[in-house]
Order: structure tokens, then C-alpha cells, then sequence
């Protein structure tokens, strides 16, 4: 029989008995007198940490449906302050595992990248800053909640601050502009708190990484962030990358747009109106999205139709907007079940199958690596879990038509060109966490003037007008990631070098790309980024020439389009 989401169980972990197990544990597995002693050991600890974490998403999913759900907003407060309880536990053994005599043994059975992961976990935790890390989880949930709770009024209505993507695409300059200005001075009333709770993780993170032994948070996030086969060089010569071949791009891409629109002025809330004709918007509500997508992958693969029949039938999507629940969108895994979870805000633009799309690449990919008996594996480190959403995103294309009928061709040259267009301001916010981490003692005023400087280059037609919050150099304080996931950005950026590769592969070969990608699903994240890229026969976004190789074909796509004429 089939267990639905709602029916998933959920009780709270008793950490203490936790604790107490996992030293039983490592009692045994120090004892252990043969390597099939120490892998009895390991199998009987992923088990019991599979289902802590089980624990945790439930939770999480649960409350983020639902801000207002007290009893699960209480069990996040809970893992909030445990947390790092959690931490502390997971790098005992994780020492245990690297000191261990029979480690070549293991190696050769569970693969290097799990004691390549395990040796930055144990440079970057020490109970000694167990409480500095609960400081920082609870600043995080205090960001997300603010940002939640958030009720404008606006056009006779309470508006959550995910519910103004239609307004944005509205044909009405004037209500594009006001329903900017009210999504943003809601933004401009809480700029300092935003801003305090930013100092205050800078400063902690800071603190933290100096107790660990580090000059500054940058070193230490990069061991936080897994970047185990790249350094931060070669991200230096990337951006440098992203300056000289797509920021010019992107300002023709602009150029088109403003014609295309009849504006004479590009100012940014006609950033997101692309077509004088209307956007592309999905024909259909929810229900009809969904339908779509069950027969998108199912003609798409034998491999995704099982997959999507899955998550169907267990109910594993929540993508209605609704108040109280938590902007943005994710997918999660749920350990215990074995099963993906998918999170997001359908608002009635595009981005309801962007996110569709993005969010079923990773759903698909953890899908196709469930297997794994290390749940290290289950998913890659950020940079390459990124490529699976993203490139789902492209080999869905030839079913597009499903969802937007004659605004398809529309869609494409939206979608396309946006993809080229994130790329900047996705290293840009990278640039801005370095200068931000660089340099801690910087106050709220003074970072968002390194923004504004960093805008400039990356940015340079953006013209914010007067709008609150913009102006004040603190575009970024809607960007939720430099709060809970630090550095955590430019691995969007990468994954759409990737992605876009794919895309390029596609238009010669469909089923020899697909086949790379299952391929690359399938490894989940038993490989470091750089050998992912290879087994995926893509070209590294580090490599010199491979976005000007990208650029390139992007632009022939695009210029083969009449884009006035849609």
C-alpha cells in the first residue's frame, strides 16, 4: 500500500539516546578486528542517522507548508537549538572513520569522495562552536519567518511577498511600478532589522571560522560548502570569465528588450514584462500543470514516468502559493521513505513550470540515486546537484507546448535568454560574500556600498529609479541564501554552464545527451564536481574558452528568433 506525505510519521529524535548509540557505536568500531567489523559498524550508523534526518525534513517540509502550524514550528525551533548537537555527534565519527586503520580498505568500498567530504567535515566542526552555530540557526529562521509573514496591501488585497509575481508581467506600466513600490517598501521598513540580522551572522560565522583555526569565514566556506576539487582562484578566473563574455551579451539582450517592450528607458520593474503581447503564461491552474507533467515524463523516459508516478501517488508536491506558507522553492529527501519532496509557490507566470522543471531535475536525480546505502551519496555537493534541475529544465523542451500553447516560442526566448542573463548577478552575489567575508568588520552601510560597486560592474543596466530598499544598495536582502546558505550561489551559475552544454548537445543528439544525464543522475554524489562534469562528457565551467563556447551558441539560438515579432 502506498503511504502518502500527509501519513509520513513524524516523532521528535530523542538526541541524548542518539548520542548514547552512536558511542556504542564507535566503541565497537574501534574494536573492530577486521574491515568486515568496521563496515557492520558503519552500515548500523547510516541507518540511525538516515532516520534522524528523516526526522528533521518532515518536520521542516511541515512547517514551511505552514508558518503558522505551531507544533512544527516548535520542532524546528527544537532542531534549531540541536542542531549542532547533531554536528557534534556526526564529527565523532566521521573522526573515527578517518582515523581508522582499515580507511584504504574502506575507501576502496565506499569510494574516496565520502573521505574526501569526511575530512572537511571534521576541519570545519569542533564542539567548541556548538553554540555559536545555534546562534546562527536561529538567526536564520528569524530572516525566513520575517520574510514570510510579510502581508502588503495592495490592490484591495493582503499580499504575501511571493504573491506579486503576476503584477509584474502586468501589461500597465504604471502597475508594474506600483506593485513594485509596495513589495518594497515593505522591504525598506525592515532594512535595518534585515540588515542587523545579517551583521550579526557575519560577525558569528566570522567568530566561528577563527575559532576553527581560519583567517576568516571565506576559508571556512569553502570547506562548508564541500568544494573539494576546485579552489578559490580558479572561482576568481570564472567571474572574470562571466565579465568579459556574458555581462556585454546580456546588455544587447537588454537592448532588445527595451525595443521589443517600447520603452525608452529600461527601469527595473520592466525587468520581468519581456513581450508587448503579454508573457508567457501557463494555460491552465494547477491541476492542469500537474497532468501536463505526467504526461511530459512519461513520454520523456521510462525512467522519469516511474518517477513521476511515484511522487503522484504519495502526494510528494506541495506548489499552491498560499499565506503563511514560505516563499521560494526546494526539493528535499526523505530518507526513511525514500523519497523526494517537492516545495514551491505557483503564482500563474512561467516560473510555475521553471520551478516545475528545476525542482523534478533534483527530485529525478535523488530518485535515481536512492540506492545508495551512504547517505552522503544520496546527493552531490550544491554545484552539481544544481546541473540535474537545471538541465531538466532544457531536455523538457519539446513538451513545453503543453503547457504554454501558442506562447511557446515566447517561453523558449524568455527562458533561454534568462538563463544567460542569471549568470551575472549569480557572481556577482558570489563576489559580494567574498568582499562581505573578507572583511567582517564592515558595517551594514558600508556593505551594501560594496554592493552597490559590485552591481555596477556586473549589472550596469540596471536602473532602480527611486525604489525603496534598491536605492539603498540592499537588493540582496531578498536573496535568501547569503542568510542561511553562505557562498552557497555561484553553483547555480556553474551548474547552468552545464546545463546549457546539455542544451547545446540536445539540438545534435537527444538520446545520447539524455543518456549522459540518467548516467549523471545516477551517480548521485559518490564523485567531486569535476569528475561529475567529466562522466557527463561536458566541458569544466572552469576551463578558459568554455563560456565563450556558450555564449556563442546561445546567441545564434536566440538571433535566429524574431523576438519583436512574438
Amino acid at each position: 500500500m502506498v503511504t502518502k506525505f500527509k501519513d509520513f510519521e513524524y516523532k521528535r529524535p530523542d538526541f541524548d539516546l542518539f548520542r548514547e548509540q552512536v558511542d556504542g557505536l564507535l566503541s565497537a568500531f574501534e574494536k573492530a578486528e577486521t574491515v568486515e567489523d568496521a563496515e557492520v559498524v558503519i552500515d548500523q550508523y547510516n541507518e540511525k542517522i538516515k532516520h534522524i534526518h528523516s526526522m528533521i525534513t518532515i518536520a521542516t517540509v511541515r512547517a514551511s507548508i505552514d508558518t503558522k502550524d505551531e507544533f512544527y514550528l516548535g520542532e524546528r525551533d527544537f532542531y534549531d537549538n540541536n542542531l549542532p548537537v547533531l554536528s557534534s555527534v556526526t564529527n565523532d565519527y566521521y573522526k573515527a572513520l578517518a582515523n581508522s586503520p582499515f580507511r584504504d580498505e574502506l575507501e576502496e568500498k565506499y569510494g574516496k569522495q565520502l573521505f574526501a567530504l569526511v575530512d572537511n567535515e571534521i576541519k570545519g566542526f569542533d564542539p567548541k562552536v556548538k553554540d555559536l552555530m545555534t546562534e546562527i540557526n536561529v538567526l536564520t529562521s528569524k530572516y525566513s519567518i520575517l520574510l514570510s509573514s510579510a502581508e502588503i496591501e495592495y490592490d484591495g488585497k493582503k499580499l504575501a511577498l511571493t504573491e506579486f509575481s503576476p503584477y509584474m508581467i502586468n501589461d500597465d506600466r504604471e502597475v508594474r511600478k506600483s506593485a513594485m513600490y509596495a513589495k518594497q517598501n515593505f522591504m525598506k521598513e525592515h532594512l535595518d532589522e534585515i540588515d542587523d540580522i545579517y551583521d550579526q551572522l557575519v560577525k558569528k560565522r566570522h567568530e566561528m571560522a577563527v575559532e576553527l583555526g581560519f583567517n576568516n569565514y571565506t576559508e571556512l566556506g569553502y570547506v562548508h560548502m564541500n568544494r573539494i576539487d576546485y579552489n578559490r582562484e580558479m572561482v576568481e578566473n570564472y567571474r572574470k570569465q562571466v565579465r568579459d563574455y556574458v555581462v556585454p551579451y546580456v546588455s544587447e539582450l537588454r537592448k532588445r528588450q527595451k525595443e521589443r517592450i517600447g520603452v525608452s528607458d529600461l527601469k527595473y520593474y520592466d525587468l520581468a514584462y519581456e513581450f508587448k503581447s503579454g508573457n508567457p503564461t501557463p494555460k491552465g491552474g494547477t491541476k492542469a500543470i500537474m497532468e501536463n507533467g505526467a504526461k511530459m515524463y512519461r513520454e520523456l523516459s521510462k525512467e522519469t514516468d516511474e518517477f513521476y508516478t511515484f511522487m503522484t501517488e504519495r502526494e510528494l508536491f506541495d506548489v499552491e502559493a498560499k499565506k503563511g506558507k514560505e516563499g521560494g522553492g526546494y526539493c528535499t529527501f526523505i530518507e526513511d521513505y525514500e523519497a523526494p519532496f517537492i516545495f514551491s509557490n505557483f503564482n500563474g507566470t512561467q516560473g510555475d513550470i521553471e520551478v516545475l522543471t528545476h525542482e523534478a531535475g533534483h527530485a529525478f536525480q535523488m530518485y535515481s540515486s536512492r540506492h545508495f546505502s551512504v547517505p552522503e551519496y544520496i546527493m552531490p555537493t550544491y554545484e552539481a546537484c544544481e546541473i540535474h534541475s537545471m538541465s531538466m529544465e532544457f531536455f523538457t523542451y519539446p513538451w513545453m507546448e503543453l503547457f504554454f500553447k501558442e506562447d511557446t516560442d515566447k517561453f523558449k526566448f524568455s527562458h533561454l535568454s534568462g538563463a544567460l542573463e542569471f549568470l551575472p548577478y549569480g557572481v556577482a552575489i558570489d563576489e559580494f560574500q567574498h568582499v562581505v567575508y573578507d572583511n567582517p568588520e564592515l558595517t551594514p552601510e558600508e556593505r551594501r556600498a560594496e554592493w552597490k560597486k559590485i552591481e555596477a560592474v556586473y549589472l550596469p543596466d540596471r536602473d532602480y529609479e527611486d525604489i525603496p530598499a534598491y536605492v539603498d544598495g540592499a537588493f540582496w536582502h531578498g536573496q535568501g541564501h547569503l542568510f542561511a546558505s553562505p557562498f552557497y550561489y555561484i553553483d547555480y551559475t556553474l551548474a547552468q554552464v552545464c546545463a546549457l552544454q546539455f542544451f547545446k548537445r540536445v539540438m545534435d543528439d537527444f538520446v545520447a545527451a539524455f543518456g549522459d544525464y540518467l548516467t549523471l543522475c545516477k551517480l548521485g554524489g559518490s564523485l567531486p564536481f569535476g569528475e561529475l562534469v567529466k562522466v557527463a562528457n561536458l566541458k569544466s565551467p572552469f576551463e578558459d574558452g568554455t563560456l565563450e563556447e556558450v555564449v556563442d551558441f546561445v546567441k545564434d539560438y536566440l538571433n535566429d528568433i524574431d523576438d519583436k515579432s512574438l
